[in-house]
């Protein structure tokens, strides 16, 4: 082996270790750079809207998009929060005094395939014992509850996670003209000088396309659905608003919740005018997402909806509550990023073209 390989193979190494040392110092931290990138550039044309009426002050513009973000957020999350525990204080008491009557099952349901059998008898213990269920079931029970409470913990965690990515974000947007520089400069190292802007624009606008037509449109749903969930009072309106977010990340539609909602309400409240208005809110508010997608999605790129589903999926089962959030932002970005670079591959020669002139 010549010495100017071996230099060139030990310089290499180094600069591996350094790599990966720096990595493994980052990591705890990526989840939450990423989320405030996102923020940054998704609320970015917002600072500079409002920057020439506050006197061209970007510290002070960012600070004022950052309070009035955390104000509008915890608002609806204290009215859902708050339905959330009184949801679970009340299944609580309603277990502690033994109130809990199943009705018996009809016969016919023995005679349905494959699952009557032991669903009539599961049914019957449970309408006659079901203390004595209970305690058959206790360790599944145990497990199914210590798993949603690691949820809900995860789920707070993520909204801690979210504000201060809020408060990163505001960070960068005060530094926002700069920041699009280097973003400009390391494109163009990696890419190319001619290609390295075009880059930086196509992952902008990628980002501001996934975050505002898909996690914007999901966000505003959930609140225009739990507002009306908590009006009513519904049982668990939080948690039911909650699944109308995750609904709408991963593309599905909310009448999935909203329409067994609304015909639990007309069950349990009966035909009035106040049901009848909330079965139309809440229909219209479901729905939402048809009108507002053209609005907000349309502005940007178009990203596939596979594309979002898979992203948040993945995301979610890679980085919890948290990746839900990034994942569909950076497969969309990727996804752009690989169409770019195949659009682009150079035409190929014909065999006329190879021929001299």
């Amino acid at each position: 082996m010549s010495r100017g390989l071996l230099d060139v193979l030990i310089r290499a190494g180094l600069i591996a270790v350094l790599v990966i040392f720096c990595f493994e110092i980052f990591r705890p931290f990526l989840h939450l750079m990423l989320w405030s990138v996102i923020l940054a550039i998704t609320l970015y044309p917002l600072q500079r809207k409002l920057r020439g009426r506050l006197g061209n002050r970007d510290g002070r513009t960012a600070t004022l998009i950052v309070v009035i973000s955390i104000a509008i957020l915890l608002v609806p999350v204290y009215l859902l929060g708050t339905s959330m525990t009184q949801s679970v204080e009340h299944a609580l008491m309603v277990v502690k005094e033994g109130s809990i009557s199943i009705p018996a099952p009809t016969e016919s349901v023995a005679s349905w395939p494959l699952i009557g059998k032991p669903l009539y008898g599961f049914w019957v213990q449970a309408a006659t014992d079901l203390t004595g269920l209970a305690q058959k079931f206790a360790p599944q029970i145990k497990d199914v509850s210590l798993l949603l409470l690691g949820k809900m913990a995860n789920i707070g965690l993520g909204l801690l996670m979210f504000i201060a990515a809020l408060i990163i974000a505001g960070i960068f947007m005060a530094y926002g003209e700069s920041g699009n520089r280097s973003a400009v400069k390391i494109s163009s190292r990696i890419f190319s000088s001619g290609r390295g802007p075009q880059i930086t624009q196509l992952c902008a606008a990628t980002i501001r396309a996934v975050a505002q037509g898909v996690i914007g449109i999901a966000f505003i749903q959930m609140l225009l659905v739990g507002v009306g969930f908590v009006l009513i009072g519904i049982p668990g309106a939080g948690l039911l608003a909650l699944a109308v977010l995750l609904l709408g990340i991963m593309q599905l539609p909310a009448t999935l919740i909203t329409i067994p909602a609304i015909i639990f309400v007309f069950a349990t409240e009966g035909v009035s005018v106040g049901t009848i208005v909330f079965a139309v809110y809440v229909f219209i508010a479901g729905l939402a997402d048809n009108v507002l997608k053209p609005l907000l999605l349309g502005r940007g790129v178009d990203v596939p909806m596979p594309v979002v589903l898979i992203g948040a999926l993945g995301g979610m089962v890679t980085g919890g509550i948290i990746g839900l959030f990034i994942g569909p932002v950076a497969l969309a970005v990727g996804y752009q990023l690989f169409w770019q670079w195949v659009d682009e591959q150079p035409p190929i020669d014909t065999p006329d073209e190879q021929k001299p002139a």
